[in-house]
């Protein structure tokens, strides 16, 4: 085919019947004489153009089959949640709802009445307000609490989590100033004390969530920053990070990995963490603490634009319901407490399906949270090389290559995901 053989936009858009033809056949057009300039045939035209439509409509935002053994993982969406989360959600998407209504008194109520009464009761907090992630709600406690004084930091909890969100750069931006004390490796609780002077806001601290220090090291424990910020007539703020929310009687062991419940009793004043990790709920940055402190978060004007929406007020609601009656079915709790024998058991029909060999490999809780937990995992291993096409299957597949061959973690997928993964991998080879 020669460049003079090729229709115009218009007359290979007429080709189909469909309102984003002219953008399709311009791409096709636009490809197909870069390949006739490097002498090669541009096939059907009209074909290319249905594909292109059809990769238009196709939805960016999509299911992911997650074999990677990582639970809580960021890339992939984090936690998943709960089917009584998601009928919550569908439940107040479908209509209308009392979201800043007060039906009983007919008049404007807030909407952060629905979900405070049970984080109240969880966490044994006088108050609570949820925002649209932990960083904002570390960015609103700082802005309403400490503008234009310091904040005491230790050197070792001045943290980078993902993207470049650094602890530092969060207090600029709050319009608090930091003061750091300590060193990296060893801080003491006397440390802050001769620190504390006329212009101190309060104190925060800073859980290490995604790294661990080992050797010779020191942090204060939060009972011992509490008495120190007593002392001093200031608010302790802490900063959970991913946080914890388990009933008194889970089996889910999660070592050092703090829960907001502890961090209130031990004495912090505010305690703020993610919902969309541990807790295994939508992504939301969770506030509890004094009733005080809480009333000056949500009367600051920040605090509208970090506001939580409908449905995630919903399908945090629906999440904090089942650590009252059922919190094995949260599925986060759900994969990190799963017994060996039931992962064993996925790998070996897994395997059994695409003629795979099972191994065993450790899973990750992700998210930040324990990182150097290794928790026991199976995985059915099939060829490195369709770790590719597997992410391009429908629906994807991720998993993790490793020793020249492709691992996909059972302890991430459900029942339910291994027919899927089966069908996928038999579709890429």
């Amino acid at each position: 085919m020669e460049l003079r053989d090729l229709p115009s936009v218009d007359e290979l858009a007429r080709s189909v019947d469909d309102p984003l033809a002219v953008d399709a056949a311009r791409a096709v057009l636009s490809a197909a004489r870069e390949e006739i300039r490097a002498d090669s045939d541009p096939g059907d035209l009209v074909g290319r153009v249905r594909v292109e439509l059809a990769a238009a409509r196709r939805p960016r935002l999509r299911r992911v089959l997650n074999a990677t053994g990582v639970i809580v993982h960021t890339n992939l969406g984090r936690a998943p949640l709960a089917d009584e989360a998601i009928a919550r959600m569908a439940e107040v998407a479908r209509g209308y709802s009392n979201l800043e209504y007060d039906v009983t008194a007919g008049a404007r109520g807030s909407r952060q009445d629905h979900v405070a009464p049970i984080l109240r009761r969880l966490t044994g907090a006088e108050a609570a307000l949820v925002v649209n992630n932990n960083a904002a709600a570390v960015v609103l406690a700082l802005a309403a609490l400490a503008d234009g004084r310091e904040v005491l930091v230790s050197r070792g909890e001045l943290i980078e989590i993902g993207d470049g969100f650094r602890i530092p750069d969060v207090l600029a931006r709050s319009g608090a100033r930091l003061r750091e004390v300590g060193t990296t490796n060893r801080t003491r609780a006397a440390d802050y004390e001769p620190a504390i002077g006329p212009d101190t806001a309060l104190l925060l601290r800073v859980h290490q969530s995604n790294f661990r220090l080992v050797g010779f090291t020191e942090q204060p424990t939060t009972t011992q920053l509490a008495q120190v910020a007593k002392r001093a007539g200031l608010p302790l703020v802490d900063d959970l990070g991913s946080g914890v929310l388990l009933p008194p009687d889970s089996t889910v062991v999660l070592g050092d990995e703090p829960s907001a419940k502890e961090a209130l009793a031990a004495g912090a004043d505010l305690v703020t963490f993610s919902g969309d990790k541990l807790l295994g709920g939508p992504q939301a940055g969770i506030v509890v603490g004094r009733a005080d402190l809480v009333e000056q978060l949500r009367r600051h004007p920040l605090q509208r634009a970090l506001r939580a929406d409908k449905l995630t007020l919903a399908a945090l609601e629906g999440t904090l319901t089942l650590y009252l009656d059922a919190p094995e079915r949260v599925p986060v709790l759900r994969m990190l407490a799963e017994e060996r024998e039931g992962v064993r058991a996925r790998a070996d029909r897994l395997a059994a399906l695409v003629d795979g060999t099972v191994e065993e490999t450790v899973a990750r809780v992700g998210g930040g949270a324990l990182p150097l937990a290794e928790i026991p995992s199976f995985a059915c291993a099939v060829e490195e090389e369709l770790a590719g096409p597997l992410r391009m299957a429908e629906p994807p597949v991720v998993g993790i290559v490793r020793a020249g061959r492709l691992l996909l973690d059972c302890r991430t997928l459900g029942d339910g995901d291994v027919d899927d993964v089966a069908a996928a991998v038999a579709s890429c080879r």
